[in-house]
């Protein structure tokens, strides 16, 4: 009995350390993924060519990074690609960034679109500073709004702008609220 006993207490023992390196690990790649999160966020918003008709979202999962969205031109999705890799921690990125077709149609929609979102006077404070929250996604006259804006009134607002553009098929307002700070 006082064998088993013993046998037991060890085992509890032993294994009790392992229990916490195994925490102390998960702590660790949680917090390498958070800053792995924050580094392509901020490598991504550095990119020169990043603009208003461009989308590009990302997500981490361990040290892999899957790029995704629609960009204007074919170049941006490769210095995506290029600004992600480098980071320290990354060790694959998949690149699912669809470059949007060129046509003229689509980029005169484009400017009446901007000109009708950030011009109209109730959204005017979106068009402040260099990366705007609205981004404005133009795919054979198919629009979709992506970004965030601060309540549901400049949700609904910016959604029925991009409507009254002439020569528009569609408009999927995917536009999330979240309340400035």
């Amino acid at each position: 009995m006082k064998i088993r006993l013993s046998c037991v207490i060890l085992t509890i023992l032993f294994t009790l350390p392992t229990l916490s390196v195994g925490q102390d690990r998960n702590q660790a790649s949680s917090r390498s993924q958070d800053r792995i999160t924050k580094e392509v966020r901020h490598e991504l918003l550095m990119l020169p060519w990043f603009g208003v008709f461009d989308n590009i979202a990302f997500r981490v999962d361990g040290s892999t990074v899957t790029l995704l969205g629609q960009v204007v031109r074919p170049s941006l999705k490769s210095d995506a690609e290029n600004a992600v890799k480098h980071i320290e921690g990354v060790e694959k990125v998949v690149n699912q960034i669809e470059v949007l077709p060129t046509s003229p149609m689509d980029d005169r929609l484009r400017l009446e679109l901007y000109r009708g979102i950030y011009g109209y006077p109730a959204l005017e404070k979106y068009a402040l500073g260099v990366q705007k929250p609205i981004r404005i996604i133009v795919k054979n006259g198919h629009v979709a709004l992506e970004g965030v804006v601060d309540n549901e009134a400049d949700k609904n607002l910016a959604g029925m702008r991009a409507n009254g553009v002439p020569g528009i098929f569609s408009v999927t307002n995917n536009l999330q609220v979240v309340p400035s700070k």
